[in-house]
C-alpha cells in the first residue's frame, strides 16, 4: 500500500473518531507523546514520564496502548539504557475519557541530553480496518550541555532534528529531516499537534485544552525533495510532529500498517 493510500484513510479514520467522541469537534490527530513535566533542568530531577496515546489538542481522547511498548529506552552521551522492565501499565484520565497508558519514573542527574524513544504495539484503528504503529521521540536536557541530539538513532522511521528541539524561542522556526531506515524520504506527508491538555504525571490526568484547534483541523506539512520540512513556532510548550506511513513495514497481523515517525519538542518564550 503507497503512503498516500494510507495517509487518506487515515484522514477518514480521524474524522470517523472526531465525530464519534467530539460530536461536532472537528478532526485531530493521533500522536503517541513522551511527557515529562519539563524538557529542560537545571538540577538532578526524579519525575514519573508517561506514555499516552491519545488526541494532545481539541477534546484529548485517549486510546488504549494495548500491549507494553515493543521498545522502550534512553539515550544519553552516546549510551542506550532499557527502559522497560520500569514501565507500569496506568490508567490516564483526560477531559474526554481515560485510557490505558504507560508511566516509567526516570532521574536525569548527569548533565547532558537524554532521548527517551518508544517503539509501541501497533495499534488497531477500527474505523479503518488498519494498524498505526509510532516510532516517537522526546528530547530532555540537563545542565545545559548538549551531547546527543543531533544524532539519529537509526530507528525504521525517525525524524532528525535540525535544531536543538528542548529549547526551541517562540517566534523561531523549527526544522527536522524525515528518514527511513536512515534514508531521506521525500514528500512525506507531517501532521503537526500541539499538547494543549497538560499532563500531570503524579496523578496521570489532565485538564481541559488551553487552546482551540486550528481553523481548518490538523495543521499539515510536507517535507521537500530531500526530506526536509520548517514549522514556525507560535507558542510555547509541547509541539510534536508525525510524518505519516513513512517506515519500511507496511502490514502487520494481515492487514495495512502506518509506521510513522514522530518528534516531541519544546519551544519557550524569551524572558
Amino acid at each position: 500500500m503507497g503512503q498516500k493510500t494510507i495517509m487518506t484513510k487515515r484522514l477518514a479514520a480521524a474524522l470517523v473518531a472526531s465525530a464519534a467522541v467530539l460530536l461536532t469537534a472537528p478532526a485531530n490527530a493521533h500522536f503517541l507523546s513522551i511527557f515529562a513535566p519539563s524538557a529542560v533542568m537545571d538540577a538532578p530531577t526524579e519525575t514519573n514520564v508517561d506514555l499516552l496515546f491519545w488526541h494532545p489538542l481539541g477534546g484529548a481522547h485517549v486510546m488504549d496502548m494495548g500491549g507494553a511498548p515493543e521498545e522502550l529506552f534512553v539515550v544519553h552521551r552516546g549510551e542506550r539504557t532499557d527502559l522497560r522492565d520500569g514501565a507500569t501499565e496506568i490508567g490516564f484520565t483526560s477531559e474526554a475519557n481515560t485510557g490505558q497508558a504507560y508511566s516509567v519514573p526516570m532521574t536525569f542527574r548527569t548533565s547532558g541530553d537524554y532521548i527517551i524513544t518508544a517503539v509501541p504495539q501497533p495499534y488497531y484503528e477500527e474505523t479503518e480496518d488498519l494498524f498505526i504503529q509510532q516510532i516517537t521521540k522526546a528530547y530532555f536536557n540537563r545542565g545545559q550541555l548538549p551531547t546527543d541530539w543531533s544524532e539519529p538513532l537509526g530507528l525504521k522511521a525517525e525524524i532528525l532534528p535540525l535544531s536543538r528541539p528542548y529549547n526551541a524561542l517562540v517566534g523561531s522556526t523549527f526544522t527536522g529531516r524525515v528518514l527511513s531506515e536512515g534514508e531521506p524520504v521525500a514528500n512525506a506527508e507531517i501532521e503537526v499537534e500541539y499538547i494543549a491538555a497538560e499532563p500531570d504525571v503524579a496523578t496521570h490526568t489532565s485538564g481541559a485544552p488551553i487552546v482551540g484547534e486550528a481553523a481548518g483541523g490538523t495543521i499539515t506539512l510536507m517535507s521537500d525533495a530531500n526530506g526536509y520540512f520548517t514549522f514556525g513556532i507560535p507558542r510555547a510548550g509541547w509541539w510534536g510532529f508525525a510524518a505519516l506511513g513513512i517506515g519500511p513495514d507496511t502490514e502487520f497481523d494481515g492487514k495495512e500498517l502506518s509506521q510513522d515517525a514522530v518528534i516531541w519538542i519544546t519551544a519557550h518564550d524569551l524572558e
